[in-house]
């Protein structure tokens, strides 16, 4: 595919207005694959996803190369990979690692009061060091403060609502999103003035509602707590690792000031700042397995599966969800310009709750990062105006990525994380559609209450 995708195959790119609505299809398997698979053939899907997602990458990429040519299938491919994919996974194999490389000790039991705090501490670090930071850094220690009890897997869903995706609102470190925003001219700290009133509002809602239900499932349960000699104080081992975390941070940030230019690899270009940054990211990952000691990471029960299965996953959605994302891209022109249209009036003036449901509908079920920027560009594109006249739509599209990607486990990354590191413990987490569930009983009746509030 490398040898392909070179200066003739980047030469030959394919049209996004051309392409129709029937190249979604694989995208559309690939989910009703994950959704499907483990509940009605459980133990073929554990050990095989990883051919099965690439089967459905094959039948995108098969097709594609017999309607257009194999040059233009390897540039579009590697154009995905080396774009998107790369640095995805670069960062997140950085974050999974410097993660189960911190500790939280001490004697932590998990009442209502105790996981309320730390959906709420995590809630706030999220816009500071990313949603999969703050994920990968607290997920343990909820899942230890929890292991007594039996009931306890919506824990572990509002973790993902808050820590993984609604707490990643006030800054562009909080999500890919707002990351995205931040490089195309939005300032760094419009989305703490301007999104803090819809955050605040989500995250007291959604605590309050995990109080009260925690509380109730406790008071049904009469969980025996955990008999302890003497309570430990809390207190945080793997400081490296913190560190190596805010290096992470600071690698991140520096790509959005310091961009000294492109550089061609294999056909394709990309910047040299991201090409940097991912080396960086692949040096913090061996810095972090070198520095932590192995009786951390076992008291942690940090393991390689859950980053392994997003790895091999997320490798073909991206694959499978570019052809969608290309015929969004080509707003009226292309095959979803029904949709599209939808987002202004007769007289051209843009709807914001339009633009918060398509934003985050899409986000959904589709990387969040891009779809942003799909509706950044088709709401005008000028970060100057969209900051000012515009702020409105800018807050809604920026709500509706960041917000939705909670609706599904594939909306945005870390909610997948979560789900397999949680799995990984031994504790049943909801299905595809179960999780579906709960996010439409929870978060769609918060969404309707935040589009009449905000952005009616």
């Amino acid at each position: 595919m490398l040898v392909w995708a070179g200066p003739a195959g980047a030469a030959e790119a394919v049209d996004p207005a051309s392409l129709g609505l029937l190249w979604g299809l694989p995208f559309a398997g690939l989910l009703l694959s994950i959704a499907l698979m483990p509940l009605l053939a459980g133990h073929i899907w554990h050990h095989h996803y990883g051919k099965i997602a690439a089967g459905w990458a094959l039948l995108l990429m098969l097709p594609f190369a017999a309607a257009f040519g194999l040059a233009p299938m390897a540039a579009e491919i590697w154009h995905v990979l080396l774009q998107e994919y790369i640095p995805f996974i670069a960062l997140l194999l950085a974050l999974y690692t410097t993660g189960g490389g911190v500790l939280l000790k001490g004697t932590l039991v998990g009442t209502p009061a105790t996981n309320t705090a730390l959906l709420a501490v995590g809630t706030l670090a999220a816009s500071v060091m990313g949603t999969t930071g703050a994920s990968m850094v607290l997920i343990r220690p909820l899942i230890r403060a929890n292991a007594f009890r039996r009931r306890k897997t919506h824990s572990f869903v509002f973790f993902i609502f808050l820590v993984s995706n609604i707490g990643g609102s006030l800054t562009p470190l909080g999500d890919p999103p707002l990351y995205l925003g931040f490089l195309k001219g939005v300032s760094f700290f419009w989305t703490t003035t301007h999104m803090f009133s819809e955050f605040l509002f989500c995250a007291v809602l959604l605590l309050g509602l995990y109080w009260l239900l925690d509380s109730w499932l406790w008071a049904r349960e009469q969980p025996r707590a955990p008999v302890v000699a003497a309570r430990q104080p809390l207190a945080i081992e793997g400081w490296p690792n913190l560190a190596l975390i805010a290096c992470i941070v600071a690698v991140v940030l520096a790509q959005g000031f310091w961009q000294p230019g492109e550089v061609a690899v294999f056909g394709d270009r990309i910047g040299a700042e991201r090409l940097l940054a991912i080396l960086a990211f692949l040096g913090i990952t061996v810095v972090s397995m070198r520095v932590t000691p192995p009786r951390l990471r076992e008291a942690n029960g940090f393991a390689w599966g859950a980053m392994a299965e997003v790895a091999k996953l997320f490798a073909a959605i991206f694959i499978c969800m570019a052809p969608v994302l290309a015929i969004l891209k080509a707003g009226p022109a292309g095959a979803a310009a029904g949709l599209v249209g939808l987002t202004s009036t007769a007289a051209g003036e843009p709807i914001p709750w339009v633009y918060f449901w398509l934003t985050g509908g899409l986000s959904s079920f589709l990387d969040n990062a891009p779809t942003y920027l799909v509706f950044f560009n088709l709401a005008s594109g000028d970060a100057v105006a969209l900051m000012g006249q515009g702020a409105l739509t800018l807050a809604a599209v920026s709500c509706g990525a960041v917000f939705m990607g909670a609706n599904s486990y594939i909306g945005n990354a870390p909610n997948f994380m979560v789900k397999a590191i949680v799995e990984e413990q031994g504790v049943r987490m909801p299905s595809f559609f179960g999780y579906c569930v709960w996010a439409l009983a929870i978060l769609v009746p918060l969404f309707v209450l935040v589009t009449l509030v905000f952005f009616r």
